[in-house]
């Protein structure tokens, strides 16, 4: 009689295994795969009217731009950075008075960063800005929203002083900014993928 209870338990236990290692499996490949209903439970979208708008006039993908608003503050208007940045697209406040002293500046006054109306005008300024600067290239855009230009300047003279290419985003020594740019670049097909009736594509 114990045995044949040992001998149930033991296969109870194997199944139990098993419907655990089946059910590993169907989450990593729904993981990887990213149907539209999981996409949509990790990858939120919220005020896209704004987004569509402000990438429009900065010359933005929207669906790049809903990216950095996701890996920023996860579409918090209040989220608020320990170094003092503000808002959807974490704008520091004296990045954005100096955003608003510059030719062309975006509509919205720099004290109103909490707006999130403003503060994505702000944010997409910005990012096409430095997309502009450093030639088209998201990566180096990205890296430089991130952990400044200047940081971003002093690691590709050192990997020219080694003789070698600064390649974005493996190079980065900086884990925090690496793992910002390496995940804004796989969120970004993903919001293109899932909310492409909602984010106008880029002509």
């Amino acid at each position: 009689m114990a045995r044949g209870r040992r001998r149930r338990r033991g296969r109870r236990l194997i199944w139990v295994v098993v419907i655990i290692g089946a059910l590993v499996a169907i989450g990593m490949v729904i993981h990887s795969s990213k149907p539209a209903w999981y996409a949509k439970f990790w990858y939120p979208l919220d005020y896209q009217t704004a987004i569509n708008r402000e990438a429009r006039i900065d010359g933005l993908d929207p669906a790049l731009l809903a990216s950095v608003i996701w890996r920023e503050s996860g579409f918090d208007p209040a989220a608020r950075s320990h170094r003092g940045a503000v808002g959807l697209t974490q704008v520091l406040p004296s990045t954005a008075r100096e955003i608003a002293a510059s030719p062309n500046p975006p509509v919205g006054r720099a004290v109103d960063l909490a707006d999130p109306e403003v503060n994505i005008a702000y944010g997409a300024w910005y990012l096409g800005t430095l997309i502009d600067r450093y030639d088209g290239s998201v990566p180096d855009a990205l890296a430089a929203y991130n952990a400044g230009a200047a940081n971003l300047a002093k690691w590709k003279q050192q990997a020219l002083a080694r003789g070698g290419q600064f390649r974005l985003p493996d190079d980065i020594p900086f884990p925090e900014t690496k793992a910002y740019v390496q995940d804004i670049l796989a969120a970004w097909t993903v919001y293109r993928r899932t909310y492409g009736d909602q984010l106008a594509a880029p002509s």
